[in-house]
C-alpha cells in the first residue's frame, strides 16, 4: 500500500511524540486539506491538534517543536500548523478554546531564534481551534490515539460561526494581498451559512461556481486553478474587491436570517 509523503510525515510526528509525551499523549489528529482528501504539496500545510492530559513541560514543549522544525526540509512549503490542545478542554468545550503550545511557518524565525522563549509564551486561547475541532468532527481522524467523538465535545454551531467570522471579517482589506486564499475562504464560509456544509476551501470554490453569479464563478475558477495547478494568474483589484464586500455582505444577511437565534454570544460584525 502506497502511503503519501504526508502520510509518512504524520505517521513519523505521531510515533516521536509518543517518544516524547509517553502516557501524558492523549492523541494526534488529523484536520485540514489532508483530512477533508485534496491535500496539494505546494499549497497546503500539514495540520495537527495534539492532545495531552496536562500540560507539557518546557523541555517537552520544546522537543515537540524541535521535532517540526527538524522535519520542515522535508515538508511542503507551507509545512505545519500544529497546536498541543488540553484533554480537558476537548472534553468540556470553552470557546475561544485554550491551547498550551502552537507553531506554524509563520513562527518560524521566532523558533530558530529562540526556543525557549516561544515555548514559554506560546499559550493562549485561538478562536481558530473551534473551526479545527468541527472540521474534526467532519472529516478528521486520529494518527494515535482514541476516536475523535471519544475526546472531542460537539461544536456548538455559534462558535463555529464566530470563529469562521474572525477568520473572514477582514477579507475585503486583505484579498489583494492573498486573493487566492481569501476568494477560496469566502466560498466554503458562504457555502457554510446559506447551506451547513463543512467544506475545505477546494470544496467551497466548487460549491461557488454553482452558486455564484456568472462574473464571481469565473474569478473563483481562476483561484481554484491557481489553487490546484500552482500557477500564476492575475487577480485585479476592481474585480477582487467587488467579489469580496458582496459575499461579506451575502454571508452577514444570512447569519442575521439563521444564526442568531443560536448564538450564545454575539459575533464581532460590524
Amino acid at each position: 500500500m502506497n502511503i503519501s509523503p504526508e502520510m509518512k510525515l504524520v505517521s513519523e510526528i505521531a510515533a516521536l511524540y509518543k517518544d516524547i509525551l509517553h502516557d501524558n499523549l492523549v492523541g494526534v489528529y488529523v484536520h485540514g486539506s489532508i483530512a477533508f482528501g485534496c491535500f496539494h504539496w505546494k499549497r497546503s500545510d500539514i495540520d495537527l491538534i495534539v492532545v495531552t492530559e496536562s500540560e507539557p513541560s518546557l523541555e517537552q514543549k520544546k522537543a515537540l517543536v524541535q521535532v517540526l522544525l527538524d522535519l520542515t526540509p522535508a515538508a511542503p512549503p507551507k509545512g505545519f500548523e500544529m497546536s498541543v490542545v488540553l484533554a480537558q478542554d476537548c472534553r468540556q468545550f470553552h470557546y475561544p478554546v485554550p491551547f498550551v503550545l502552537h507553531f506554524s511557518n509563520a513562527h518560524l524565525a521566532r523558533c530558530q531564534n529562540n526556543l525557549t522563549e516561544y515555548c514559554l509564551t506560546m499559550h493562549g486561547t485561538d478562536p481558530d481551534l473551534a473551526a479545527h475541532f468541527t472540521v474534526l468532527h467532519a472529516v478528521g481522524f486520529p494518527a494515535c490515539g482514541p476516536a475523535i467523538p471519544t475526546i472531542f465535545a460537539p461544536v456548538p454551531a455559534a462558535a463555529y460561526w464566530d470563529s469562521l467570522w474572525y477568520d473572514t471579517q477582514e477579507a475585503a482589506e486583505s484579498i489583494l494581498q492573498d486573493p487566492v486564499y481569501v476568494i477560496l475562504n469566502l466560498c466554503r464560509v458562504l457555502a457554510y451559512v446559506k447551506e451547513g456544509l463543512i467544506l475545505s476551501k477546494e470544496q467551497g470554490s466548487q460549491w461557488g461556481l454553482t452558486y455564484l453569479p456568472s462574473g464571481h464563478a469565473e474569478l473563483v475558477q481562476h483561484a481554484l486553478h491557481v489553487y490546484t495547478k500552482d500557477e500564476n494568474v492575475c487577480f485585479p483589484a476592481e474585480r477582487t474587491i467587488p467579489f469580496a464586500h458582496d459575499l461579506l455582505k451575502e454571508i452577514r444577511e444570512l447569519h442575521a436570517c439563521h444564526f442568531e437565534e443560536q448564538a450564545s454570544f454575539s459575533p464581532n460584525i460590524h
